[in-house]
């Protein structure tokens, strides 16, 4: 390596943390570098141990925040020129000056009170450099303003995150977004959403489980069971209030999960679905029945779910007697036109991150309107046309999902959404398509929680 001078202070670059600029002090006194860190926390198996952290780059913004995750390689005793002692996580990461760079071990403290945010001690300073303790800034200048551009983003490393999935099912959508995380080196903890509590104030906001406060995780993915949606989605809103990113907003989730409150949701934004109406009051059954049109018709329980619930009416007198019948239990439901075009058979494409990246054919089971696989129905791969594609997308949308199984029917009149679900099973589809559709997740989730540029402050 070509010999290089270094002052008391110099501007060096961390790439493998996504730090391109930050000011460190050259201290020939101290063994091992350091870097200031705060929200320090553990994850990962004890075998391979990983910490994750934020790095304030420059001193006094405290809004440029950087997520960090390495690998624990040690865990040493520092002693500082003041004389206090503290135990400290040792990661390894490779340090670049003047278009050089070389892996250097750092230990992660608290540097608040210190203007510079990194010290570098002997150990990074390899044989090829040489001190020169009076000056200053003697390898190329970097700037500050690379934490404002697009390019923080761009340059910022893949690394290993630290991902709740808040489920209380073990089944084969839960177990394959760990899987496909853990494959990917990423952290991925179960909770069972019905075992959150929470703290609610204005300074910290926490989400408690089984007695401990969470950690702080880079990304949330609900898969939050219909029964307990309106206790699931407030630890959502808690976590959206840490400023955690969620695959699904709380706001979506309950949009999608009330049938009428979803429907409302897909006519404001002009999005094609059966006619559908709604009465609270039994006078009103026949005026309802002739909102939609005459017979066959379709009874919908408001908090149904895969296919319960659902009731098809074939005679005007049917309907009738269905309608009654959910009234005598007190349910809300709503009435829809049947399509009869559709013939027992829908399609469900699978959104993610605004792009239809999967969709399937499912056919009910024999004298089975209902299509869904849960209750015997059949999927195949099927080609979706470009107006079937744009309504699935758009559905999704307008509820703000970043995850969305959206059902369409096929009508004369133009594809029809029947429901748009914010916690869609993988399994039917991973495997009528063949498709890596939780990969995609993943894909996105990286995408997300790169760092964002800061806004830059006004000139007072």
């Amino acid at each position: 390596m070509e010999k290089l001078t270094f002052g008391w202070e110099e501007w060096v670059a961390l790439p493998d943390l996504g730090l391109p600029a930050i000011k460190a002090k050259v201290d020939t006194g101290a063994r091992t570098s350091a870097l200031h860190a705060h929200d320090i926390e553990v994850f990962g198996p004890a075998s391979k141990p990983k910490v994750r952290f934020n790095v304030h780059p420059i001193s006094g913004r405290e809004d440029i925040s950087i997520t960090c995750s390495a690998p624990i390689i040690d865990r040493r005793e520092v002693t500082s020129s003041n004389g206090e002692s503290e135990q400290r996580f040792v990661i390894a990461t490779t340090l670049e000056v003047g278009g050089q760079s070389w892996p250097i071990d750092v230990t992660l403290t608290n540097r608040a009170g210190m203007t510079s945010r990194m010290l570098l001690g002997r150990q990074a300073l390899t044989e090829h450099i040489n001190i020169s303790a009076t000056e200053r800034r003697l390898q190329p200048d970097l700037n500050y303003d690379v934490y404002h551009t697009a390019s923080l983003r761009t340059a910022a490393p893949q690394r290993a995150l630290r991902i709740a999935v808040l489920s209380r099912e073990d089944n084969y959508s839960t177990r394959r977004i760990v899987e496909v995380g853990e494959e990917r080196g990423h952290t991925v903890e179960v909770i069972d959403t019905t075992r959150c509590y929470m703290a609610i104030n204005q300074l910290a906001p926490e989400v408690h489980y089984d007695g401990k406060r969470l950690p702080r995780y880079d990304a949330v993915i609900p898969r939050i069971g219909a029964s307990i949606t309106p206790y699931g989605t407030a630890v959502i809103r808690q976590f959206e209030t840490i400023g955690t990113y969620c695959v699904n907003g709380s706001a979506g989730i309950t949009a999608s999960r009330d049938k009428l409150h979803a429907h409302q949701v897909l006519a404001s934004k002009k999005i094609g679905m059966p006619t559908t109406a709604f009465a609270a009051s039994p006078k009103d059954t026949s005026n309802l029945m002739a909102l939609v049109g005459t017979a066959p018709l379709i009874v919908k329980l408001l908090e149904s779910t895969q296919g319960k619930g659902v009731v098809l009416a074939e005679t005007k007198k049917a309907a009738e007697s269905v309608i009654d019948a959910f009234r005598g239990l007190r349910a809300n439901f709503l009435v829809q036109d049947f399509v009869k075009e559709a013939a027992g058979e829908d399609i469900r494409c699978l959104v993610v991150a605004g792009k239809v990246v999967a969709s399937m054919k499912r056919t009910g089971a024999d004298g089975d309107f209902r299509s869904n696989l849960h209750r015997g129905g059949s999927a195949k791969i099927v080609r979706i046309s470009k107006e079937e594609r744009d309504t699935a997308v758009r559905a999704a949308r307008a509820f703000g999902l970043g995850i969305a199984g959206v059902d369409l029917l096929r009508s004369e009149s133009g594809p029809k959404v029947l429901e748009v679900n914010s916690s869609p099973g993988f399994e039917g589809i991973e495997k009528a398509t063949g498709k890596d559709i939780v990969g995609k997740v993943y894909d996105e989730i990286e995408a997300r929680v790169k760092p964002q540029p800061a806004r830059r402050r006004k000139a007072g």
